[in-house]
């Protein structure tokens, strides 16, 4: 089990130095897709040269020209690449080629996926490497989480990792530890506390131990 720290609301130095800080604790930082947004491929550059021995994903939800999106990402550093479930089979099947071809990782972000357990299944046959439950901002606001919907994918996924993000705290990895998913996506849990160490060392213990 790995822990992801995902930056959404960050420019490239407040990445760094948030980085710098958690960085012995974490095992891959995601540049989110806000970041993406405002910084570009750049901010994926800059992470991978300043912190060599992390991996770093790259969140840009791809939906199209997925074959070229994952080289561009590819040459700026990204080790992990996201493609959306919703996607084509088409875009999902060029994204695994490019990808296996520049020696990276496809995570396919669920979010809005309607039939969880029937898409698991299929993307697993594609060749996908993890494959990602997540609930997004909008729905953690009304109060929604991705547990189940991992438990689901965990019973039909037979090659892909398991991979879980949406709202996860130091309060309630405990319950997602149990599901044992490969990679454990936390924000605003490791972000927005004072002590952004001390807590990724917990969350990171927690992780270990399970």
């Amino acid at each position: 089990m790995e822990l992801q720290l995902a930056l959404d609301l960050v420019d490239i130095p407040e990445a760094l130095k948030l980085v710098k800080e958690v960085e012995e604790h974490i095992d891959v930082v995601e540049i989110g897709t806000p970041v993406v947004i405002n910084e570009g491929l750049r901010a994926v550059k800059e992470m991978k040269e300043a912190f060599p021995g992390l991996k770093v994903l790259a969140d840009l939800k791809i939906m199209d020209a997925a074959g070229y999106e994952v080289m561009k990402a590819s040459e700026a550093g990204a080790d992990i690449i996201t493609i959306l479930g919703t996607a084509e089979d088409m875009s999902i099947k060029g994204a695994v080629e490019e990808a296996q071809k520049q020696g990276k990782k496809i995570l396919v972000d669920m979010i809005a996926v309607k039939d969880i357990k029937a898409r698991a299944k299929e993307l697993d046959e594609l060749g996908v490497d993890y494959i990602c439950v997540h609930t997004g901002y909008d729905l953690q606001a009304v109060g929604q989480n991705s547990f189940e919907d991992l438990m689901t994918i965990k019973r039909v996924v037979k090659n892909a990792k398991t991979a879980v993000a949406g709202g996860i705290k130091l309060d309630t990895l405990p319950e997602v530890i149990k599901a044992q998913p490969d990679l454990v996506i936390v924000g605003g849990g490791i972000t927005g506390q004072d002590d952004k160490k001390a807590t990724a060392a917990e969350m990171q213990r927690l992780i270990k131990q399970g």
